[in-house]
C-alpha cells in the first residue's frame, strides 16, 4: 500500500488532494500486477465552483483502468454515470493519471 498526494489540472476542475491518497497494489510473481488507488480533491469545477471529488481507480497495466467518481459539483455530477477510463505514466518525481469520458 502506497500513500501519496495530488494534484489535478485540466479543462474540468483543478485541485489538490485532500490529506492523503492509498494506492494498493497487488500481483503474483509472473501475472500481472492490480492497483485500486482511492482519493479525495478538493478545489474549483469548470464554472470556478468550490467542490470535491473522491476517485476510486481500479485496473492493470494490461487491462487498463476503469476509475469512478463522486462529487458534490452539480457541473462535474454527469461524470458520475457516464463510463471513464484512465491512462497512468511515469513522471518526473510520480506518476501523472489522466482520466477521460469515454463517447456515447
Amino acid at each position: 500500500m502506497l500513500c501519496f498526494s495530488a494534484t489535478a489540472e485540466g479543462r474540468y476542475f483543478n485541485g489538490r488532494s485532500l490529506g492523503t491518497g492509498v494506492d494498493t497494489q497487488r500481483g503474483k510473481i509472473g501475472g500481472p500486477l492490480s492497483l485500486s488507488a482511492r482519493y479525495m480533491l478538493e478545489g474549483k469545477d469548470i464554472n470556478g465552483l468550490p467542490c470535491r471529488i473522491f476517485i476510486e481507480n481500479n485496473g492493470s497495466f494490461e487491462g487498463g483502468f476503469e476509475p469512478r467518481i463522486i462529487t458534490d459539483s452539480a457541473a462535474l455530477s454527469e461524470f458520475e454515470n457516464r463510463p471513464l477510463k484512465a491512462k497512468i505514466k511515469q513522471a518526473d518525481g510520480g506518476v501523472v493519471v489522466s482520466i477521460y469520458a469515454l463517447r456515447g
